[in-house]
């Protein structure tokens, strides 16, 4: 562990779920996935176990409710960025679990990096101040960042009205999918709301449910594979990515295809963040 530049912390927990759950089981059926991986990415021309990534143990469950768990999860990143000073030497990524953790993670990666800015890549805006009697649940994971630091939303399709309209009132920069263009983001408008260090949150329902039906509240439409990857390598190629998880994968909601796909875009994160040359 000491050598390695990429810390991958597993958080089986799904306590705030509210139509399927089963997010608890994503962050072993990414592991195992990930076996059955290439290690090796004609994309960047890279072996990505080379970069070193250490895997934690899966991160308990808090059972005193979703705020304490939040909590749990920022002592938890918090133990391999350290102050900040000097500046941390890793790079940490969450393995979801429900899309609540993501709450933690930002808090203490702001600490380390204080210019932080959040890219959220989600189906839903997550904006409710709170959501079946808790702010710090799935529904509100976006609200609580927003609170925090920066945030620009991408690939939102389903929204209540108080969300749209908070969206609207605070200016949060938010890009909804499918857009102009068929699903069309314009990339340059979304870097411009970013800072230089960015940490990027993937809901995987902000994929199309016909690529990956195993999630907890998935919608139609939303973004391509392609799309995807493409974005978050033009947000590396250009910002830092100081850290990232990847929630909400339900393995039993779907094909086994799923865990691999999900498995794939942590590796692609690993690589955007610590093998990419930056520019512009």
């Amino acid at each position: 562990m000491e050598v390695s530049r990429l810390v991958l912390i597993p958080v089986p927990y799904d306590s705030t779920t509210s139509f399927r759950s089963g997010a608890r089981d994503g962050p072993e059926s990414i592991i195992s996935a990930s076996y059955g991986l290439e290690d090796y990415d004609p994309e960047l021309e890279l072996d990505v176990s080379q970069l070193g990534i250490h895997t934690t143990a899966a991160l308990e469950p808090h059972m005193g409710g979703p705020g304490p768990m939040v909590d749990r999860v920022r002592e938890a990143v918090a133990s391999f960025l350290g102050s900040g000073k000097p500046e941390p030497e890793k790079t940490v990524g969450l393995l979801g679990g429900e899309h609540s953790i993501t709450a933690g993670s930002v808090q203490a990666h702001l600490q380390a990096y204080p210019s932080l800015s959040v890219l959220y890549l989600d189906a839903h805006a997550d904006m409710r101040n709170e959501y079946m009697d808790t702010p710090w649940g799935h529904a509100s994971a976006a609200r609580r960042v927003h609170e925090m630091c920066p945030i620009a939303l991408a690939g939102v399709r389903s929204l209540s009205q108080e969300e749209h309209r908070f969206i609207r009132s605070s200016n949060v920069p938010t890009w909804f999918c499918p857009g102009p263009g068929d699903n069309y983001i314009p990339v340059n408008d979304l870097l411009a709301g970013l800072s230089d260090t960015v940490y990027i949150s993937v809901d995987l329902d902000v994929l199309d449910p016909s690529l990956m039906p195993a999630v907890g509240t998935p919608e139609p439409g939303g973004m391509g594979w392609g799309q995807l990857v493409s974005l978050l390598r033009k947000v590396g190629e250009s910002r830092r990515i100081v850290g990232f998880d990847v929630c909400e994968l339900a393995p039993n909601e779907g094909p086994t295809a799923c865990s691999y796909t999900a498995a794939k875009l942590v590796y692609k994160l690993c690589q955007y963040a610590c093998a990419l040359p930056r520019h512009g």
